[in-house]
């Protein structure tokens, strides 16, 4: 099929390049024309496992970018729109972006299209769609369709190839057909629903394991006031099957660009509908001081935080990606810094955006360099390069030999065998 892809940001690059890999003809379409000539080269701009092999593949091929988006749309017989929703100053999804791309699509229909909205958008986003299109291309022929995504950042490749399960909400009978077939090599569950339903279902999945997140972040609270290991504790609990191990890894909170975001625009869905969701605003809460507890731990650790130098490892909210929208880690960090602390961070990946965000941050260039004279070891990101590290060098390297492993990604007898004061998260 001939596919435009609108937004070429983590969800519209990895969707067009997998369609390109499953043999479709794909558009990519941003404004930013440096942006274009970026990608055409090849070049991502964003760290996903996968990513720059599939755009070296099929780059002038079956896969391309412009910015002209109402040529693009004449050309295809499918639209996504996969542009941002950032979040509004009430925590609401703002649509700017997505009635722009509605607009530039109405530009460019003269036949029969499926306008597809992919990025993550409130309930009633697929009527708000359908109306400005209508509106700008009256008597023209066309469905909207819900098919919110689920990839996460670092296995998007594979989550969009492997997926759990393929949502699509729409009123009409051909544009399911179209979206189905557009599916089917990949042989994932098929489930077609109303547009709103589909649209909630992206919210209400993203709320239940922030929900996972912030529970196991209490429970291991808890752990540590009682003396139980909460990596003991989420191993009994991941084997019942109706609960499963996914998301039940205690840590210093979740962060990247969906799961805050998402929950902030659920509790604004339901507050705008007269219901007051206060499990998701504890959620959050619980989020909010589960960062704020971390840092209180180094500072105890410490016995006060100014003068002091701290190593942190970690930076992107997660191992995997560049991404630090959110992150637990660098807010840490932040705080620290605020609070007379020298902080010397290092992250195989985020440190280019981390200082986008955080001018001041102190980065190098290596976890070594990282530890020298530090009073402290933080790890606030579990990637693997700090879990291979040679820890007697770490030692070497410190003024003093503590570790706080926020992520538990260290064995801690292991560690404390070397003469560290290791301290986890629940542990």
């Amino acid at each position: 099929m001939r596919i435009t892809v609108i937004g070429t940001g983590y969800v519209g690059l990895v969707t067009g390049a997998c369609f390109a890999d499953l043999g479709h003809e794909v558009i990519g379409v941003d404004k930013d024309p440096e942006k274009v000539a970026r990608l055409e080269r090849g070049e991502a701009g964003i760290y996903e496992i996968g990513l720059p092999e599939l755009l070296s593949r099929h780059l002038g091929e079956n896969l391309s970018f412009a910015t002209d988006a109402r040529e693009a749309v004449k050309r295809s017989e499918i639209v996504f729109i996969t542009v941002g929703t950032p979040q509004g100053e009430d925590g609401s999804a703002d649509l700017t972006y997505v009635r722009e791309a509605a607009e530039e699509i109405a530009a460019g229909i003269e036949s029969y299209k499926v306008i597809v909205n992919k990025s993550t958008m409130p309930v009633g986003s697929t009527r708000l769609v359908e109306r400005i299109v209508r509106e700008c291309a009256a008597g023209e022929e066309f469905d909207v369709v819900s098919n919110p995504e689920f990839l996460r950042e670092g296995t998007a490749v594979r989550d969009f190839m492997h997926p759990d399960r393929i949502v699509i909400g729409t009123d009409s009978q051909r544009a399911a057909g179209i979206m189905a077939e557009l599916y089917r090599p990949l042989n994932a569950p098929l489930i077609i629903t109303d547009p709103a339903s589909a649209e909630m279902i992206k919210y209400a999945s993203n709320a239940f394991l922030a929900t996972k997140v912030s529970f196991i972040n209490a429970i291991s609270n808890i752990c540590e006031a009682v003396d139980a290991d909460v990596k003991e504790v989420a191993l009994g609990m991941g084997y019942d099957h109706r609960i499963g191990f996914e998301f039940l890894r205690s840590g210093p909170g979740f962060g990247g660009s969906c799961f805050p975001k998402d929950c902030r625009a659920l509790i604004e869905i339901a507050r705008e509908h007269g219901y007051h969701f206060y499990l998701l605003e504890g959620v959050m809460q619980v989020n909010q001081e589960q960062m704020e507890l971390m840092a209180k731990k180094v500072e105890g650790r410490l016995g006060g935080l100014e003068g002091k130098t701290i190593a942190a490892w970690g930076l992107a909210f997660k191992a995997g990606t560049d991404d630090v929208r959110e992150s637990p880690a660098l807010e840490i960090v932040r705080m620290l810094a605020e609070r007379g602390a020298r902080v010397r961070a290092y992250d195989p990946q985020a440190m280019e955006n981390a200082r986008r965000s955080f001018p001041e941050l102190e980065c190098a260039e290596s976890a070594l360099d990282a530890v020298r004279d530090a009073d402290l070891l933080l790890i606030l990101t579990d990637w693997d390069e700090f879990k291979l590290q040679d820890f007697r060098k770490v030692g070497e390297l410190m003024r003093n030999k503590e570790i706080l492993d926020t992520r538990n990604c260290l064995e801690p007898l292991s560690i404390r065998r070397l003469g560290f004061t290791y301290e986890g998260v629940g542990r």
